[in-house]
């Protein structure tokens, strides 16, 4: 829980003084203030799925985050409004998009969406980002996991796209295991593990979790092997 919150801190920080109405380049259709309210508007979301159950997902621009001054303030709440759901819910069973998982679910994918998109403020207000490796690692994880798994082809079609004939990529950070992908006609596999692939992305874990969630292009790493496969991957995993 704490980690959502340092998260959604650093978000309120980035964002500090920027201009509402500033266009978000990692999220072109989005300018700032819709950016700042899909945060606290994702966390409220999460926090009543886990209270109550499942509901529409939410209109970004539906968001009401008030003025700028009152952002850190609204943000805060939503995370701590969802840090005392996921407390209260214990070990109860929620729904999810991928069936009913532990409380703990909705924590760990709003904290990791919170991180990326902090990324998204940082790069439109030119504010410093960094993130820990053990989170960075950890996104990269659970996205990987999200990717692999048999419902989200159904959820969004366009990432069928991913499957494959035995393609191999890999991630390889500076430090600790790194992250081998396969491609399958039944869809993505994956395993922390250091191997030979296709393609290889190296770098420091944060430049390959924004490289991986396309918010730095693909030569802030270094690509080694099929550069066309990484590039065909990164085109089709776009918002």
């Amino acid at each position: 829980m704490d980690g959502l919150h340092q998260s959604t801190a650093g978000f309120a920080e980035a964002v500090a003084g920027a201009d509402p109405d500033a266009r978000v380049p990692t999220c072109p259709e989005w300018p700032l203030r819709v950016l700042a309210g899909h945060i606290g508007q994702a966390h409220r979301w999460a926090a009543g799925i886990v209270r109550s159950g499942p509901s529409p997902v939410p209109d970004p621009f539906d968001a009401d985050p008030g003025r700028p001054g009152e952002w850190p303030d609204w943000l805060h709440r939503g995370a701590e409004e969802l840090a005392e759901a996921v407390l209260a819910a214990g070990e109860r069973p929620v729904w999810t998009f991928f069936g009913d998982r532990p409380a703990s679910f909705w924590l760990r994918r709003m904290l990791h969406d919170t991180t990326v998109h902090r990324a998204d403020a940082a790069i439109a207000t030119g504010a410093a980002f960094r993130v820990a490796p053990d989170l960075a690692a950890d996104a990269i994880s659970e996205w990987l996991e999200i990717l692999a798994d048999p419902a989200t082809p159904t959820l969004k079609p366009a990432l069928a796209e991913l499957r494959g004939t035995g393609q191999t990529l890999q991630l390889r950070p500076e430090a600790g295991p790194g992250w081998l992908i396969t491609r399958t006609p039944g869809g993505v596999r994956w395993a922390r593990a250091a191997d030979t692939a296709d393609v290889t992305l190296a770098g420091p874990v944060e430049d390959l979790l924004l490289v991986f969630t396309r918010r730095l292009p693909l030569g802030r790493v270094t690509v080694t092997g099929d550069r066309a496969l990484a590039e065909h991957w990164l085109a089709h995993t776009a918002a």
